[in-house]
């Protein structure tokens, strides 16, 4: 007789050690009634293990696609403290959660933002979280860079739409692409995993994959396209910007051989690997080819809205529970309720007749 458990070691036993074992056994097999209970599973029965949490709105870039050149930012004593966002992260493990992103803004403007990092890392080392990871601009890791690998970052998503300086420059107007690059070097020899985002902006950056494609490949970076998102209002026209993935990938493959694979890193991007490099390429298509239908995730702003949906709306205010009680069981209520308001898709669309976006919140504000 086989035993699912070691510590019931199979031997000749008599009947009545046979019951006892058994019960033995039963007494110790996992309740997965009540394991079920812990985890955030939303009305379509997709299992939510990935939050992103923003810890600032603010950034020192203005990215033309993401945020106006005089945006005006939250006051400072709207957001959530570094305390309260640590005791989030927490909440978020002890319901399942395996993955979480620090994000902005540029999450490593927010002034002892490091000693966040490395309370949410502790979980990492615990075992109860499998990956915190950061998006970030790459202005400031030359400064943090080792922090963050010391502090249990394994991984980091840089923002880098182009390797072009002058191009960099206009598409964030406020960045120096010279000090970005630099950064990127540092966090290299840190020992960090990087990959690379790029927004894929129609007549801006369109010819610029193969490039970027041979330098990823060179680094040994992972390389990510990302089709604009209609989030906020912005200095332009997004339908001008717009360049659909589908239309990118097709112009790739006459000159790289791209094969798609099964890797995944919890998030929406879907993979292929260049035959040419031995590198990864990511494609992230709300638009073209939406992902919802394996929604792991849900986005906490740094004021401590929940967004459940990156493109709808609905929303629940997680600041009041955290702040009401130094229990969490308000905030666990809140959370359950947000999740099972979860929808089951975006609102998402590219549009030329429509005057607004289709969400009006920034994703500086959301979290990027």
């Amino acid at each position: 007789m086989r035993s699912c458990y070691p510590s019931c070691r199979p031997y000749r036993r008599s009947g009545a050690e046979h019951r006892v074992a058994g019960r033995h056994c039963r007494r110790k097999r996992p309740d997965a009634a009540r394991e079920r209970d812990t985890m955030l599973i939303d009305p379509f029965d997709r299992h939510i293990t990935y939050v992103r949490i923003s810890v600032t709105d603010r950034c020192d870039f203005r990215c033309v696609y993401c945020m106006a050149e005089d945006m005006t930012f939250l006051p400072k004593k709207d957001l959530l403290t570094l305390e309260e966002l640590a005791r989030l992260c927490g909440a978020f493990v002890d319901r399942g959660i395996r993955k979480i992103r620090l994000t902005g803004g540029e999450p490593l403007v927010r002034r002892n933002v490091m000693w966040l990092i490395r309370e949410v890392g502790r979980e990492v080392g615990t075992g109860r979280l499998d990956e915190l990871t950061i998006t970030t601009n790459g202005s400031q890791l030359g400064r943090f860079a080792d922090d963050l690998a010391s502090a249990g970052v394994r991984r980091i998503n840089v923002s880098l739409d182009t390797l072009d300086k002058a191009r960099f420059e206009a598409i964030t107007r406020w960045g120096k692409y010279d000090k970005v690059m630099a950064g990127i070097e540092v966090a290299k020899a840190a020992g960090l995993a990087i990959k690379i985002n790029a927004v894929a902006l129609k007549s801006v950056n369109e010819h610029e994959f193969d490039r970027m494609i041979e330098w990823c490949g060179r680094e040994g970076f992972d390389l990510t396209l990302i089709e604009t998102m209609p989030l906020g209002d912005i200095d332009g026209d997004r339908t001008d910007q717009y360049l659909p993935l589908s239309r990118v990938r097709a112009d790739l493959e006459r000159r790289w051989t791209l094969t798609d694979i099964p890797y995944r890193t919890g998030g929406p991007a879907r993979y292929v690997e260049i035959k040419e490099t031995g590198g990864r390429l990511g494609f992230i298509t709300p638009l073209t080819h939406n992902f919802c239908e394996s929604c792991n995730r849900v986005r906490v702003t740094c004021t401590g809205t929940m967004y459940m949906c990156l493109g709808q709306e609905d929303a629940i205010d997680l600041r009041a529970p955290l702040r009401a009680s130094e229990s969490n069981e308000l905030l666990d209520e809140a959370i359950r309720a947000g999740i099972a308001r979860k929808p089951k898709g975006h609102d998402f669309v590219i549009d030329r007749r429509a005057a607004k976006p289709a969400v009006r919140r920034h994703m500086s504000v959301t979290g990027g």
